[in-house]
């Protein structure tokens, strides 16, 4: 199979997950199992994990930039796929923290308020964004159609960066208001 028709194999599924995720994710977002009947202990504990891997996450991404750098292209691509494992773990734990518990409202007031909300929109923007993003990048790669990779992967980088570390501010300003 050629690079081109690799792309083109994968397009079909690059649109159906880019489209997927965010749909189960608001769909299980507001599903709770507790209020469905189920005996379940609410996964209060993963919080401060998921941000521990959404900042693993930054590092990865920017490791991965470096050795790439360096002219490391398998360590880069084994660091890519450290943080695509990280990202989907991620978004395991927070959908599976978000069944469990209800929701937590941010208690600052004021010029804060304004920030965090800020904050947290465009993580959200940016997180259902960059995932179309993700995939065609790293199926250029697949592909070895670096040229358009490399395109791509200038763009891609900062905003999933920006997700990843957002992600973990998120928490931080909101980690004083958790019960």
């Amino acid at each position: 199979m050629n690079n081109e028709n690799l792309e083109q194999k994968y397009k079909k599924w690059i649109v159906i997950l880019s489209i997927a995720i965010p749909v189960v994710v608001v769909i299980l977002f507001g599903v709770n199992l507790k209020k469905l009947g189920f005996d379940v202990e609410p996964l209060t504990f993963l919080p401060p994990i998921y941000a521990c891997v959404n900042a693993i996450t930054a590092v990865l991404l920017v490791s991965a930039v470096l050795a790439i750098k360096n002219g490391n292209r398998k360590l880069h691509e084994n660091l890519m796929k450290g943080a695509i494992g990280c990202s989907i773990a991620f978004l395991g734990m927070y959908v599976a923290y978000h069944m469990t518990s209800d929701s937590t409202k941010f208690g600052g007031e004021g010029i804060i308020a304004y920030v965090y909300y800020f904050i947290l929109f465009t993580h959200i923007v940016l997180s259902v964004i960059i995932i179309p993003m993700v995939l065609v990048t790293y199926v250029r790669a697949l592909a070895q159609v670096f040229d358009k990779h490399r395109r791509l992967a200038r763009i891609t980088f900062p905003i999933w960066l920006y997700v990843a570390v957002t992600g973990v501010i998120v928490y931080l300003m909101i980690s004083p208001y958790y019960v």
